[in-house]
């Protein structure tokens, strides 16, 4: 069997994986937003506000992806995107670490909720289309799936056949999967392993930004796309060891990796 062939599906479902938990963390927190918009001022303008959003999410991922696939040569492509994944990954690690090791208050989605509320109840209701449901409904999701775009765009454009279209299905299947559980719990998701999440996609995008920064300036990787697997466990084991020596400096139990993942208690 070729080589190619074989690493071909592996890289591919690297990158779906990572595409995939990268949408659902900021649709968390961009579905807390909704939620309390929803639960607050009436459904009608927040999820106009939604539409909105994602139609203009969508546009960008159609208006900027193919032009970089088509004009921009790929090595060049994949040493400016893996700088920047590096950058934009090191940046979720880093806070991941902290967070696992408890020197950095976790994310606490109740607490976001209740302030939101607090926020929208002191604005007065308007009679018809609520405008502060629906800007703050369209802020919310644009701003936390404009992140999400960024990740698309990158990762499934660089990619070697482009990907585009693989990431763009990945990131619309985690908002569908995280918009059916907001409307089953009809709360904020407090219990979600965000940090856990967090940690995989840092993982992950520190690990394509180092694969894809290497072949820009034409590194040939053992294995080819295999060596993003490896990557990606490498970089765990050293940030299993950051947590694990952290917590210990701080005097507290260093427990594994996994326990980054606890629900979000702040």
């Amino acid at each position: 069997m070729n080589l190619l062939a074989t690493t071909a599906p592996t890289g591919a479902l690297v990158l779906v994986t990572a595409v995939f938990l990268a949408s659902a963390v900021e649709m968390v927190e961009a579905l807390t937003i909704v939620l309390a918009v929803g639960v607050t001022r009436g459904w009608r303008s927040a999820l106009e506000g939604v539409a909105v959003a994602v139609g203009v999410l969508a546009a960008l991922v159609a208006l900027v992806g193919p032009p970089l696939v088509h004009w921009v040569p790929l090595s060049a492509l994949r040493l400016v995107v893996g700088g920047l994944l590096l950058v934009f990954g090191l940046q979720w690690l880093r806070k991941a670490v902290l967070r696992a090791s408890g020197l950095k208050a976790k994310h606490d989605e109740d607490a976001i909720f209740a302030e939101h509320v607090a926020e929208l109840n002191a604005v007065p209701k308007a009679t018809g289309r609520d405008a502060t449901a629906f800007t703050v409904a369209f802020k919310g999701v644009f701003l936390e799936g404009l992140e999400v775009v960024v990740i698309v765009i990158t990762l499934g454009s660089t990619s070697h056949p482009s990907r585009l279209g693989l990431a763009a299905a990945a990131a619309a299947a985690a908002a569908l999967v995280v918009g059916v559980i907001g409307l089953i719990v009809h709360r904020q998701l407090s219990g979600v392993p965000e940090n856990a999440m967090k940690m995989g996609v840092g993982l992950m995008l520190v690990s394509f930004g180092t694969f894809w920064s290497a072949e820009g300036v034409h590194v040939a990787w053992p294995g080819s796309d295999l060596a993003v697997p490896v990557l990606v466990a490498w970089y765990g084991l050293v940030a299993w060891l950051l947590v694990t020596a952290l917590k210990r400096r701080a005097g507290q139990p260093a427990p594994g990796l996994a326990s980054a993942g606890g629900p979000a208690h702040g």
